[in-house]
């Protein structure tokens, strides 16, 4: 297995791309009056409660966004692929329009890999991005708990993290679950069902 992580300049400039534009989505999408100044008289954000509300978007969803793509790579580079991250500009748009109009569907992009590879190792490279957002979710979690701009971090990483793992692990279409469980019915079970448990709890109880 091949171990040497590598990033080229086109893939680092579409992460960071991908990481803004997300966090002006979800900061938009999170605080309804930032629209508003946006298209209201004298047509400004406040640039003081923007830079609060896209930092708390940068660390909790841009973060989540990016690492679960970032694990399918690292997973995927130890099996021998080639793989490199690649921005979606279109769905970067539309997520920022969406954000804008009260809804967020984001798809920033893809990591695409190519070489001889077993359903077990691509199942296992699907699976590594929905259990890294696990991950996040847990790290996330003591930070709920604390006060003021802390526990908004962390109540909003919980969340986010959570969604995420369940949302990708719906076995349909390009989605990571449906990868899984064309490899392992039994390993989409173990590991689906707990995400699809704590996409609810985050949801419906946190």
């Amino acid at each position: 297995m091949s171990a040497n992580i590598r990033f080229s300049g086109k893939e680092i400039q579409d992460l960071l791309v991908a990481w803004a534009a997300l966090g002006v989505a979800f900061a938009f999408f999170l605080n309804r009056r930032l629209v508003e100044q946006l298209l209201g008289t004298p047509n400004a954000v406040d640039p003081t409660e923007f830079a609060g509300v896209f930092g708390l978007s940068l660390v909790t969803a841009g973060v989540g966004f990016l690492l679960h793509e970032l694990a399918h790579k690292v997973v995927a580079i130890r099996f021998g692929q080639v793989a490199e991250f690649r921005a979606d500009y279109g769905m970067l748009f539309l997520a920022v329009a969406g954000g804008m109009a009260g809804f967020l569907f984001a798809a920033p992009g893809a990591v695409y890999h190519r070489g001889r590879i077993t359903p077990r190792e691509n199942g296992l490279i699907a699976l590594a991005g929905p259990l890294t957002n696990v991950a996040l979710g847990l790290l996330f979690l003591p930070l709920a708990f604390a006060g003021s701009f802390v526990g908004e971090i962390g109540h909003l990483g919980v969340v986010i993290n959570f969604l995420l793992a369940g949302f990708n692990m719906i076995p349909f279409g390009p989605l990571d679950g449906a990868t899984v469980k064309d490899w392992s019915l039994g390993a989409f079970a173990g590991f689906g069902i707990p995400c699809f448990a704590l996409a609810a709890w985050a949801l419906f109880l946190f």
